[in-house]
C-alpha cells in the first residue's frame, strides 16, 4: 500500500485499528458499495517459493471461511492482493474483545460466561460442520457486540499461519494457554480442538483464572499436557456442578474423552443457561 494513495485494492483506508502479528487490521470504505469495512492484513515479504504456497493457501482458507454465513462469525466480504500485501475485507465489528474484559482477573457474571460459551460453541459447530477448524480460538479472537452478541474472528488466517516454523512459534508464544493437548504436542488440530479451547475460555470467565498457567510458554505448555484443573466451583460458588462436568468433559487431555462434537457443547451450555435462568427467577 502506498502512502500516496493509502488505498488497498479498491478500498479507501480511513485509519487504523490495530496491529497483530501477521500485519495490520484498518478501518476502510468500499466506494463501490458504499460501506466501512475491517480490513485484516498480512505481510507476504518471504521468499520466493515460501510466498507462493503462503499466497495459495490464504486463498484457499480465505475462501472457505468466506462461505461461512452465521451470526457468531465475522462476515469476510472479500479477499485480494495489493503489491506484497495480501488482505481481507470483513464486517466492521463495534465491540469489546473478551481478551478486554478478561484483563482485571475477575470473574464475569456466570449467566453471561455461559451465554458467551454457547454463541461461541454454537458459530464453531457450524463452521466444523462445514469442515472448517479455526485452530486459534482464545479470547483476543472473540469479539462482544452491544454487550451480548458474541462475533468469532480470524476464521481462515489460524491455519495459514502454520505455513512457516518462524510464524508457528510466534504464534506458540503468543497465545499457548488455549492451545488443545494435542496441538501442544505437534499434531493436527481437528474439531474438538477447538472445543478445548472454548472449554478454557469458558472456565477463566467464571473463575477470572486461566485453568493453565505458567511463568514461561514451557511451564504452560507442561500443564496443557498434564495437569487437570480443579473444578471452577472450587473457585467460585456460583458456579453449579452441571457446569463443572461441562467443562471438565471440554477440557479432558484425550480428544475421545471431549464431547464427541462441539454442537453437543453448545446444547449442554443452553441447557445449562435455562437451569440458570430458572433459578434466579
Amino acid at each position: 500500500m502506498t502512502a500516496e494513495t493509502k488505498k488497498l485494492g479498491r478500498y479507501e483506508i480511513v485509519g487504523e485499528l490495530g496491529k497483530g502479528a501477521m500485519g495490520v487490521v484498518y478501518c476502510a470504505r468500499d466506494p463501490l458499495l458504499d460501506r466501512t469495512v475491517a480490513i485484516k492484513t498480512v505481510n507476504m515479504e518471504l521468499a520466493q517459493d515460501e510466498m507462493a504456497e503462503y499466497e495459495a493457501r490464504f486463498y484457499q482458507e480465505a475462501k472457505a471461511a468466506g462461505g461461512l454465513n452465521h451470526p457468531n462469525i465475522v462476515i469476510i466480504y472479500d479477499i485480494g492482493k495489493s503489491e506484497k500485501i495480501a488482505y481481507m475485507a470483513m464486517e466492521l465489528l463495534q465491540g469489546k474483545e473478551l481478551k478486554t474484559l478478561l484483563a482485571a482477573g475477575r470473574a464475569l457474571p456466570v449467566p453471561f460466561a455461559v451465554d458467551v460459551a454457547a454463541q461461541m460453541a454454537e458459530g464453531l459447530a457450524y463452521a466444523h460442520e462445514h469442515g472448517i477448524v479455526h485452530r486459534d480460538i482464545k479470547p483476543a479472537n472473540i469479539m462482544i457486540i452491544r454487550g451480548e452478541l458474541v462475533k468469532i474472528t480470524d476464521f481462515g488466517i489460524a491455519r495459514m499461519r502454520t505455513a512457516n516454523v518462524q510464524t508457528q512459534v510466534g504464534i506458540v508464544l503468543g497465545s499457548p494457554r488455549y492451545m488443545s493437548p494435542e496441538q501442544v504436542a505437534g499434531k493436527r488440530a481437528e474439531p474438538r480442538s477447538d472445543l478445548f479451547s472454548v472449554g478454557v475460555i469458558l472456565y477463566e470467565m467464571v473463575t477470572g483464572k486461566p485453568p493453565f498457567n505458567g511463568e514461561d510458554v514451557t511451564s504452560v505448555m507442561f500443564q496443557i499436557l498434564n495437569f487437570v484443573p480443579p473444578p471452577p466451583s472450587s473457585l467460585n460458588p456460583e458456579v453449579p456442578e452441571m457446569l463443572d462436568f461441562i467443562v471438565a468433559k471440554a477440557i479432558a487431555k484425550a480428544p475421545t474423552d471431549r464431547y464427541g462434537n462441539t454442537r453437543d457443547l453448545a446444547v449442554d451450555l443452553r441447557d445449562c443457561q435455562r437451569r440458570l435462568l430458572t433459578a434466579e427467577a
